[in-house]
């Protein structure tokens, strides 16, 4: 039996990418790269704070698929289209976490693979 689970939400189609939302790996939960797209598949509104919310959102699902919660989160990786937006990501970034209890994190600008603002990957930490 394999020490690793992959997590996908049921009521979803599978995505079109080969990923899965999320992959739990002994205490660790990875969370793939989440963008801006809403449950009816359509992408958030073009500005930074409302995308990231979005991802944050998509994220927070993600993690609940293997039984976690963003105060799990330990690490995440996020990608802006422009560094200029950094200030007002987060803003809306840090709204989902505790003060003082952030995740360690990597901020980086990055030409994304469509045309949004912003992705993010998280890593989560939740013993079994």
């Amino acid at each position: 039996m394999s020490k690793i689970e992959h997590f996908h939400a049921p009521e979803t189609s599978p995505s079109a990418a080969p990923l899965s939302p999320a992959v739990r790996a002994g205490d660790f939960v990875f969370v793939s790269g989440q963008v801006p797209v809403m449950d009816d598949g359509s992408v958030a509104a073009h500005d930074i704070e409302t995308q990231t919310t979005q991802v944050m959102r998509n994220i927070e699902k993600a993690l609940k698929l293997a039984g976690c919660e963003m105060a799990d989160v330990c690490k995440t990786t996020a990608w802006l289209h422009d560094a200029r937006d950094f200030g007002r990501f987060n803003k809306a970034y840090s709204a989902f976490f505790t003060p003082g209890k952030f995740p360690a994190r990597t901020t980086s600008e990055a030409k994304l693979m469509i045309n949004i603002l912003v992705e993010i990957e998280a890593v989560a930490y939740k013993p079994l």
